[in-house]
């Protein structure tokens, strides 16, 4: 189990990397569950990038500035400038691996709208773009002879080395150690950290917290964003998305009385960026006193809402409603984090060694808020971006690993029941759109003390206690951000 490269997470940012580094590098790929099972896979809208010969007149200039005026011009100029010119490279080169967005009757690649968007450029797959790029990745990456995949493997601790890393797994009921020259985190986003998410149920943070315990610099963790088109059924802790191309293709906000509303709140209407339409609706909602919102495309072509949307008409039926008659109810919830382990233009954490991409890292493309369908792009360009600078540095490496030896003792007591429901209770309580600091004031104490005992208690090291302790950690430096924010 000794390799040069260990990728935690094999969502769209594990794979690329993978698919980057050099093949004369030994590489495993860790993944927590089945392989599918990723926030990448669940990405509906698509890749917004500027490519090929344009119908719509964009340049990476307009992106540049869409993406800029989404996060309120808090952006990295350097990281955003790497993410917009670079994007054309990633987009030929998955289409080189098999990946099939949709196209125009011409046979041109088909661009869509979303929210924040000047210009028509998001490249997808119908409504399911995430799991056509992941899938088509996956398949790529099995071919690769110097890639091993381990999947429904847990990673239970992460210790730096003198020569890089050493990870306990949790296999199958069995610790397995491995050991490498670098680390890549890809461990996607935080979204169990709250009752109600659009995330998978892997989604726990874990990097984020290895890369704390480990001294990486953890940057904005409280830029939490909140997608304002998530499916209201008002029952399941994850909710299914409402794209937000549903919206760019005509969709309209309407409050309980049936009336739109956006246009006391933003001149863009049902096409400003996310945080701005979230807001409206929790403003909305207390100027109503109504928490009941509906997304209606009932107008539209009802043969072009079921070829463009069919993955999101067919959940809607089975939950009772037809995007083609009726209003859907929708409300804000948990969707993307915009901090997270700070890198370097490298995707390099402050460890020599240690790289993070995807949801789990900040580069600072997004800045306060991000603009729709970058979040793919990024995946793509900064995983591959680690991947090179691993690829440089690995050629003048030589020796021998250091090997941490691991002790797992199998007789230690279970964690408490019901610290994760606790975390999530308090996390939704005291920072959900808005932040409710009297909720914060009495909730920091108790997330602080649930973290305070997880990581002084002796306790099983499973996945009960890796997943929770990672949601303390997360919760923890949230609620600390806020508090300095807003106290």
């Amino acid at each position: 189990m000794n390799f040069d490269v260990i990728i935690a997470g094999s969502g769209l940012a594990g794979l690329y990397a993978a698919i980057n580094l050099p093949k004369n590098l030994k590489i495993l790929i860790i993944s927590k569950r089945e392989l599918i099972l990723c926030n990448s896979a669940l990405a509906q809208g698509g890749v917004a990038a500027v490519y090929e010969t344009d119908p719509f007149e964009d340049d990476i200039s307009t992106h540049r500035e869409d993406t800029l005026r989404a996060g309120g011009y808090k952006n990295n100029p350097e990281t955003l400038d790497i993410l917009v010119s670079e994007a054309g490279k990633d987009i030929e080169a998955i289409i080189n691996m098999g990946v099939n967005f949709d196209k125009n009757p011409d046979g041109s690649l088909h661009r869509t709208l979303e929210g924040g968007h000047s210009k028509r450029r998001i490249f997808h797959h119908k409504d399911a773009t995430g799991f056509e790029i992941v899938s088509k990745l996956l398949e790529y990456v099995k071919t690769l002879e110097n890639v091993e995949i381990s999947d429904n493997s847990l990673l239970c601790q992460l210790v730096r080395t003198a020569t890089g890393f050493s990870a306990n797994i949790l296999r199958n009921g069995e610790y397995i150690p491995a050991h490498s020259r670098f680390m890549i985190l890809a461990t996607g986003g935080i979204g169990r950290v709250y009752e109600y998410t659009t995330n998978s149920a892997v989604a726990t943070g874990d990097g984020i917290a290895f890369a704390y315990e480990l001294g990486a610099k953890i940057r904005n963790l409280s830029l939490v964003q909140f997608h304002p088109t998530a499916f209201n059924n008002r029952n399941t802790r994850e909710c299914f998305l409402i794209s937000e191309a549903v919206r760019g293709e005509g969709a309209y906000l309407i409050n309980q009385k049936g009336e739109r509303f956006m246009n006391k709140y933003d001149e863009r209407l049902e096409l400003a960026p996310r945080d701005v339409v979230s807001h409206a609706i929790i403003h909305e909602s207390r100027r109503q006193g109504s928490d009941e919102f509906y997304l209606d495309i009932s107008h539209k072509d009802s043969g072009f809402l079921r070829e463009h949307f069919p993955m999101i008409y067919k959940n809607l039926l089975e939950q009772g409603f037809d995007l083609t008659k009726d209003a859907i109810p929708i409300f804000p919830c948990q969707h993307y984090l915009m901090g997270g382990i700070s890198v370097n233009r490298h995707s390099e954490t402050d460890i020599q060694g240690l790289y993070a991409a995807g949801e789990c890292a900040f580069t600072g493309v997004h800045g306060n808020n991000r603009l729709a369908s970058n979040s793919l792009l990024e995946a793509l360009v900064f995983s591959r971006i680690a991947a090179e600078d691993i690829a440089r540095k690995a050629m003048e490496i030589s020796g021998e690993l250091v090997r941490h030896v691991f002790t797992n003792d199998t007789d230690k007591p279970a964690i408490p029941h019901g610290f994760r429901t606790e975390i999530r209770h308090i996390l939704q309580q005291s920072y959900f759109v808005l932040p409710d600091m009297e909720s914060v004031r009495r909730g920091l104490p108790r997330i602080k003390e649930i973290y305070r005992q997880l990581v002084e208690g002796d306790y099983l090291i499973n996945a009960d206690y890796v997943e929770a302790k990672s949601l303390a950690t997360v919760a923890w430096l949230i609620l600390e951000e806020v508090a300095r924010k807003w106290m």
